[in-house]
């Protein structure tokens, strides 16, 4: 059997009945690259299929957070001289994203601190995720000129009401309650727990060890504010929105519209539209081929290599979009980030479909499972939660 290794970056470590993943960068906020991407997917696969280890648990180092995204300070540069890196590292990525959600045994995502974008992604599609009160979960791709992925928007599309459209267009973080709300997280346990509960994981099945600690999480804040954000954010377009939440006279309405008006035009018109294609989409996998698209596109765009000089290289917090407003993006410029890639398509829903058939096709007929009851990511231990269902059957939640 291969042991995995790891690296620097990323430290692994088994004890008891768990596999230990801990994402070592602590001064950038544990933020991912390119190599720890590949070494937590070599460690996925060697504990996928070691008996010794029945329960996966990824964590970061520090007491900043588990991860604060994808190294983006990579992706300017990349961008800056029209390379291939970054897309080369979307294809990674998003696979691991996939591969985290279809995971056959538990993976607990402690999700303490900061949790933001590619962090969201190597935690939010797991099958046990905990929050704390330090939680601060986020996808804030628009202030840099991008759009929510890493299967982001298959998640924020499915919040309740329109709960995930107002966080994936103002890019604002949650906490504990309103990660719980929103389908980003299942339980809470205080800070102050986490290393009882570590200890607890490496001895018990995870839901049971789960359980001992969690708590009812501080109160949150959308919950009461689900009245105006879904009027506001059912609107047809970004400048609709903004038109709602300036007229509901609603103080946190005008804050929102104040945020939504600093960020990418470019990228909210692109976030919203991304959106709305994904909650007719099934799957995760086809969310993340269409979430590929989109990044790729984002690649060639002025807004990105400018949205992240200014909020990281110079931080002088004053980006410069190109076009500045949002009545000056077009419907087809919109529609561009749909298209292919040059590089080809990523290809998941593909690989899915082709895997499926492979198993029904090498089993005899008289074993043959029916589409619907191939095996999906989550596993089937009772050691899993069973509120929560599979990725491809969890049902767009209530948008009235």
């Amino acid at each position: 059997m291969n042991v995995p290794t790891g690296t620097a970056d990323v430290l692994l470590r088994t004890e008891g009945r768990a596999g230990f993943l801990t994402l070592n960068r602590p001064r950038a906020i544990n933020a991912l690259t390119h190599p720890m991407v590949l070494a937590l997917d070599a460690a996925l696969t060697a504990w996928e299929h070691d008996p010794a280890v029945t329960t996966v648990v990824i964590e970061g180092a520090g007491e900043r957070g588990l991860c604060a995204g994808g190294d983006i300070r990579a992706i300017h540069d990349d961008a800056r001289a029209g390379g291939s890196a970054s897309a080369a590292f979307w294809r990674d990525e998003y696979r691991l994203n996939a591969r985290i959600a279809r995971y056959p045994k538990p993976y607990v995502a402690l999700m303490d601190g900061i949790v933001m974008g590619g962090g969201v992604g190597i935690s939010a599609h797991g099958s046990v995720r905990v929050v704390t009160e330090r939680s601060r979960v986020a996808m804030p791709e628009t202030g840099i000129g991008f759009v929510p992925d890493v299967g982001g928007t298959y998640l924020l599309g499915r919040a309740p009401g329109e709960l995930g459209t107002h966080l994936a267009l103002t890019g604002g973080h949650v906490g504990a309650a309103d990660a719980i709300l929103t389908g980003l997280a299942d339980h809470f346990v205080p800070s102050a727990e986490l290393p009882a509960l570590v200890r607890d994981l490496t001895r018990l099945p995870a839901a049971e060890a789960v359980a001992r600690h969690t708590a009812t999480p501080p109160p949150g804040v959308l919950a009461e504010q689900r009245e105006w954000i879904d009027t506001c954010y059912r609107a047809e377009t970004v400048e609709t929105v903004v038109e709602r939440l300036l007229d509901t006279g609603v103080p946190a309405a005008k804050e929102a519209a104040t945020a939504l008006l600093a960020k990418s035009p470019t990228a909210l018109k692109a976030t919203l539209a991304t959106l709305r294609r994904s909650r007719a989409l099934a799957t995760l996998e086809e969310v993340l081929d269409l979430e590929f698209r989109v990044s790729c596109a984002a690649l060639t765009t002025p807004d990105l290599v400018e949205g992240i000089r200014a909020q990281v290289v110079d931080k002088d917090r004053n980006p410069r979009w190109t076009p500045a407003t949002l009545p000056e993006v077009t419907d087809e410029s919109v529609a561009r980030c749909f298209a292919a890639p040059p590089g080809g398509d990523l290809g998941l829903a593909a690989a899915r479909q082709h895997e499926a058939h492979r198993r029904t096709t090498e089993q005899p007929a008289g074993d043959r499972p029916a589409a619907d009851d191939l095996p999906s990511h989550r596993p089937t231990a009772d050691d899993l939660p069973a509120h929560r269902p599979a990725a491809e059957d969890r049902a767009p939640r209530d948008r009235a």
